[in-house]
């Protein structure tokens, strides 16, 4: 994804991330991929869609206006406000929905990228720019560092978060190394509830793992792929999760190559998955426009059922709010967008403090 700059030019995440991106020929090594061509998704596949049933008109609430703007994250309170990040100026912004009102809640949060209210009210945040998972006390402001590392090397910059109904954490990280012996490779993490740190999925297994999202009967993990290259994983995962916390039989629920995958997600009380994903113009990557830039909603079967166009690049992350869990807000360039949806999300969007 791009992240885009106010009336100057265009920065990518390519750039923003540095040269620790990994490129199509170091993934290459030692890899089972996938022919593309087999992999391709189908370009018929917005035809015969039920948008209507599932997804109500795109407005935009707020346009976002700072030196550059990449928001991303975002999470609602039981209290109805929404918080999502400005990742390359490190803010977390709060938008009061009563007062129609943008505020910043934090500056200088370490490049925040996903957010996530816990049951208690508390916000997790990956902090990209440390490699870090914190959780804010909303009350007292106190900010508590969950993990920064694992097997004995930080980790490479976290990416987004959810949580299971045992109270386990469960974070995507990247980009990291290729190899092992020299730091923590892209990878997904759990953080259980005495503080230990398990590494579920890795690096090649994983190429690039993005939004993660876990199913209402808490039995299914799904995580999306987003690697930028030829011929590596776009695609959305889905994996049995196992009382332990422990993650198998992972198959490929739905395919985007060649188009832009996934970016963020977040899931009804019905179990479909509403992806931010596609583009409205290529950008310096081997993504093309098959995927159509907006929300895709994905049953637990696989089936694109709904899709709704947003209006500009690049849309990045979605999630349930409002008093009855049916407004989805979307971070989409350099607005927040909102769009009234039939079904409410999941419970535990909406924290019970």
């Amino acid at each position: 994804m791009n992240f885009y700059k106010k009336q100057t030019s265009l920065l990518t995440r390519r750039n923003f991330l540095g040269n620790s991106l990994m490129g199509a020929g170091c993934l290459a090594a030692g890899t089972s991929l996938v022919p593309a061509v087999t992999r391709a998704a189908k370009k018929n596949k917005y035809l015969g869609l039920q948008s209507d049933k599932y997804l109500g008109k795109v407005s935009s609430l707020t346009r976002i206006e700072d030196e550059m703007v990449f928001t991303e994250g975002p999470a609602a309170d039981r209290a109805g406000h929404l918080y999502f990040t400005n990742v390359p100026v490190a803010k977390i912004l709060k938008w009061d929905p009563e007062q129609r009102e943008l505020t910043v809640f934090r500056n200088n949060s370490n490049k925040a990228n996903g957010l996530y209210f816990d049951p208690q009210g508390r916000l997790l945040a990956c902090e990209g720019g440390l490699g870090r998972l914190t959780r804010t006390d909303m009350k007292t402001g106190k900010i508590e560092v969950l993990a920064t590392q694992f097997n004995g090397f930080p980790f490479a910059p976290s990416n987004d978060v959810c949580m299971d109904q045992q109270g386990r954490v469960y974070f995507t990280s990247r980009p990291g190394t290729t190899d092992p012996k020299k730091g923590n490779v892209n990878a997904v993490y759990r953080i259980d509830q005495d503080g230990s740190v398990d590494q579920i999925l890795r690096w090649p297994d994983v190429h690039m793992p993005n939004g993660i999202v876990i199913s209402p009967d808490n039995k299914t993990l799904y995580l999306i792929e987003a690697h930028p290259e030829a011929d590596h994983h776009r695609d959305i995962r889905a994996y049995d999760l196992q009382s332990t916390g422990k993650v198998t039989n992972g198959r490929i629920l739905i395919n985007f190559y060649p188009g832009r995958s996934g970016d963020g997600m977040c899931i009804d009380a019905a179990g479909n998955l509403y992806v931010a994903a596609g583009l409205h113009e290529t950008r310096q990557t081997s993504e093309t426009l098959d995927t159509r830039p907006g929300i895709h909603v994905v049953s637990p079967q696989g089936k694109l059922i709904a899709f709704r166009e947003t209006p500009v690049d690049t849309i990045t992350n979605c999630t349930f709010g409002g008093a009855d869990l049916r407004t989805l807000y979307v971070t989409c360039g350099d607005q927040l967008l909102q769009i009234r949806t039939q079904l409410p999300g999941k419970s535990s969007y909406r924290p019970t403090a």
